[in-house]
């Protein structure tokens, strides 16, 4: 008689249990729990503590260094900052405000043209325009100045001859001719002036012979 197989069963000692076998293979979800806290780890949030560290160490030796006096012929010796900068500052500030003041007496120049000339005078008188490095008042009045030159020129001449009160009631075209009149008149007078006669006796006499 032929015997009847039984169904081999997993024995005792092979067989693992699937629970078992999921335990021993993790799958994909294990490992990327375990990358996650590497990532943390190992990132910016982890480096970011080191690095503001470094920051404020460099940034607290920054600021002794820059307390202590500079040594002589140093590079911070010769870049400090001037002992009159704060005059400076103050002339820039001034010109700026003057500017702006012709700017806005500028819109109705008939009625202010004598206010343009005392702020003119004013910038003249205190020397502002070195303050954008211009050599000369002329200089700057022809660069800056929207009204030209001889306007200009002619503003700040007019606040030194006349009063506010007789300029504005004779007005500026009449007051301007008024000091042509007068320069005229002035190199006229220079003109007619002779010039002072040559002496010849004050010459060295020639040698004879010669």
């Amino acid at each position: 008689m032929a015997k009847t197989k039984k169904a081999a069963g997993p024995s005792k000692g092979s067989s693992k249990t699937p629970s078992a076998a999921a335990k021993q293979a993790p799958g994909k979800g294990a490992a990327s729990g375990k990358d996650e806290p590497l990532k943390r780890k190992l990132g910016l949030r982890g480096a970011a503590p080191w690095a503001a560290r470094h920051a404020a160490k460099h940034a607290a030796e920054a600021r002794a260094r820059a307390a202590e006096p500079p040594l002589p012929g140093s590079a911070r010796a010769t870049i400090r900052t001037p002992e009159n900068a704060e005059d400076i500052k103050q002339t820039v500030r001034d010109l700026h405000a003057a500017l702006a003041q012709i700017k806005t007496l500028r819109k109705n120049l008939a009625k202010t043209f004598f206010d343009i000339g005392v702020v003119l005078k004013d910038i003249q008188a205190r020397r502002l325009y070195e303050a954008k490095r211009f050599p000369s008042f002329e200089s700057f009045v022809e660069r800056e100045i929207d009204l030209g030159k001889t306007t200009s020129l002619r503003l700040v001449r007019v606040v030194g001859l006349f009063q506010k009160e007789g300029a504005l009631e004779v007005g500026m075209d009449r007051v301007f001719a008024a000091i042509t009149a007068i320069d005229s008149t002035g190199e006229a007078e220079m003109a007619r002036i002779p010039p002072p006669p040559v002496s010849t006796s004050a010459l060295p006499l020639r040698p004879p012979g010669r």
